[in-house]
This record gives structure tokens, C-alpha cells and sequence, in this order.
């Protein structure tokens, strides 16, 4: 059955619901082994990033498997990298549903979910019993009842936790779904909280002999001064990676349409231009001195390289999956090369 046929039909019912669905059916199809049919990309070059060895440059953001629950399953699609969660400390519900919208119109999609996760302990027994040996990062964020001020103590519980079941962990800042989270992006808290991470990281690969990276997930929605910041501080600091972008709250592109002006972040197409400008703009800022992991509206494999153009040494996709499926990973694989 082709992937069109299949999106057609799950697009007939509510998006939370297919999307559930999907990863369900992907799940059962590896446990009676028909995922190990599937043909692999081809040959990549060989990458270092992070001090990390990548198989292939493209990898799956953060978002679509909250819980880790299906770390197996999706590495068998094809990626080179997998990022689970966002993981926040407790357990959390979420926003009330309906919390996620298509834009077929646009290609895009628009969530407001809030950290719907199951909680730090379960996630991570999760992690634990998969046997997944590629590289996995683990994405971490506060509980939306975290005050702004005390955010720094759920992001050190996290790293604590996933630390030695992580090939690199991304914080989560610039999610526009917890109220304040994207504060955090503020010089004068920014500068605090990345201080207390890379002092926790190197406490932590002392203990565990081991160095794990961390990078930074920042947001699209930034003004020219808010890069200058934040570029300062992760160099300052010392972070080793940028995720640059997550979801943005503009709507411009789409207020027109059905959906169009549901409140949360909006992914996909019409974040593709945006985000590739703030990549450019990191790019011009860190020199080179700092890599970025590019995300944010690839639908092709021209888009996946026109990412690597403007900066990135490392791409993820999500919303390009929806839409078109997993031939998505393999053309983007290929026009990286």
C-alpha cells in the first residue's frame, strides 16, 4: 500500500488519534519482523559532530516518540540519529485535546500538546529496554508547574537520569507550549541555567568516565539580538550543539486556512524559509566554532541539502515524515550524500 493511500486514509481521522495509530502499527510491524524488509539508505559520508560518529546526516527530531516507546521501531526506518522525548521530571497530561492540527493545504502542522509525557522514571525504563545501538539523543524539559526560576533544577534531575542512556541530550527551551519556557531564552537566565548544565555535564562525565554532549533546541520566533545572546552564551558555556529551530508561533503563511489560527507551534512548510534564516544567522555568529542540527519544514532532498548549505552539519525531520512518508529519510540521505 503506498504511503499517499495510507496518509489519505489516516488523514480522515483526528490528527492525536492517526498519529498514535501510526506509531502502534509501526511498533507491530517490527515485532513480527517486517521492518527488517526495508532497504537502507544509501552509503553516506562518514560524520563527526559532537565527537559523535553519524552513519547518515539525517535523523528524527524530537516530538513524535514522547515516551520512547517505539526507539526500536523507528530505527529500523532508516535514520541516522533518534531523538526521544521532550522527558520532562513528573508525568504530565498535557493540553487538553484537540492539541494537534493539519494544514494540508500548507504542509504544515500546528501542536499544542505541553510536554505530554509519561515522566522521567518510566521513560527511561523505556530507553532501557531497547535494544536500538544507533545514536539516540534524549530531549529534556521542565514540568509546566515548574516556576521559571526553579526551571534549572528539572533540567539537572533529567540530565542526571538519562545521562548514561544518552549519546547527547537536548534541552528544551523554546517550546512556545509551556507558559514562559521560551523566558529561559533571555540572556540573564540563559546565561544561569547553561552555566548549571555544563557544570552538572562535567560532574557527570566524571562520575560515569564518559562525555556525553548537550545541545541546545532553540526557537525560530528570534529577533537579530536574541541570536547575538544566545550565540555569546553557548560559547561562553561551552554547549556543544544547536537544534535550530523548534515550532514557531507566526502564522502569516496560513491564518487563511482551516486550522490555520489554532494557538501553539506550527511545523512543516511554512517553517522551512524561517528556519534556514535563523540557521544562516547562528552559522554567521558561531563561526563554525559550534554545530548546528538543522530541523524545520524538510519535505525533500534538496531540502535536506539547502539545510547543510545554509549551516547545518546535521539534519532532523518530523512533519516531512507525515507528509510524505519514508521516502523522505532516503532522498534526503542521498542529495547529502
Amino acid at each position: 500500500m503506498s504511503h499517499h493511500l495510507i496518509r489519505s486514509l489516516l488523514f480522515k481521522f483526528d490528527a492525536e488519534f492517526s498519529h498514535d495509530l501510526t506509531l502502534k502499527a509501526l511498533s507491530l510491524s517490527n515485532k513480527i519482523g517486517l521492518l527488517s524488509f526495508l532497504k537502507p539508505p544509501n552509503p553516506c559520508k562518514l560524520r563527526t559532530v559532537m565527537g559523535i560518529p553519524f552513519q547518515n546526516p539525517v535523523g528524527l527530531a524530537a516530538g513524535l516518540d514522547k515516551n520512547a516507546n517505539y526507539i526500536d521501531a523507528l530505527g529500523k526506518l532508516g535514520f541516522g540519529f533518534i531523538e526521544v522525548g521532550t522527558i520532562t521530571p513528573r508525568a504530565q497530561i498535557g493540553n487538553p485535546k484537540p492539541r494537534l492540527f493539519r494544514l494540508p493545504e500548507a504542509q504544515g502542522i500546528i501542536n499544542r500538546f505541553g510536554f505530554n509525557n509519561v515522566g522521567l522514571e518510566t521513560a527511561v525504563e523505556n530507553i532501557k529496554l531497547s535494544k536500538y545501538k544507533g545514536v539516540l539523543g534524549i530531549n529534556i524539559g521542565k514540568n509546566f508547574d515548574t516556576p521559571i526560576e526553579k526551571a534549572g533544577d528539572d533540567y539537572l534531575l533529567c540530565m542526571k537520569k538519562v545521562y548514561q542512556y544518552a549519546n547527547y541530550i537536548a534541552i528544551n527551551i523554546s517550546s512556545p507550549n509551556t507558559k514562559n519556557l521560551r523566558d529561559l531564552q533571555e540572556t540573564k537566565a540563559l546565561n544561569i541555567l547553561l552555566a548549571q548544565i555544563k557544570e552538572e555535564q562535567t560532574r557527570l562525565a566524571d562520575y560515569y568516565g564518559r562525555y556525553v554532549p548537550i545541545a541546545l533546541k532553540i526557537s525560530p520566533d528570534l529577533t537579530a539580538k536574541h541570536l547575538d545572546t544566545i550565540s555569546k552564551s553557548i560559547i561562553k558555556n561551552r554547549i556543544d550543539a544547536v537544534i535550530a529551530t523548534n515550532t514557531t508561533i507566526t502564522r502569516e503563511s496560513v491564518s487563511d486556512l482551516i486550522n490555520g489560527k489554532e494557538v501553539g507551534g506550527m511545523s512543516g512548510k511554512p517553517l522551512f524559509k524561517l528556519s534556514n534564516s535563523i540557521i544562516r544567522e547562528l552559522h554567521a555568529r558561531l563561526q563554525g566554532e559550534i554545530p548546528i542540527i538543522g530541523v524545520g519544514g524538510i519535505f525533500s532532498g534538496e531540502d535536506a541539502l539547502e539545510k547543510i548549505n545554509a549551516g547545518a552539519e546535521l539534519v532532523q525531520i518530523y512533519s516531512g515524515l507525515v507528509y510524505q512518508g519514508r521516502k523522505l529519510i532516503l532522498d534526503a540521505c542521498q542529495s547529502i550524500g
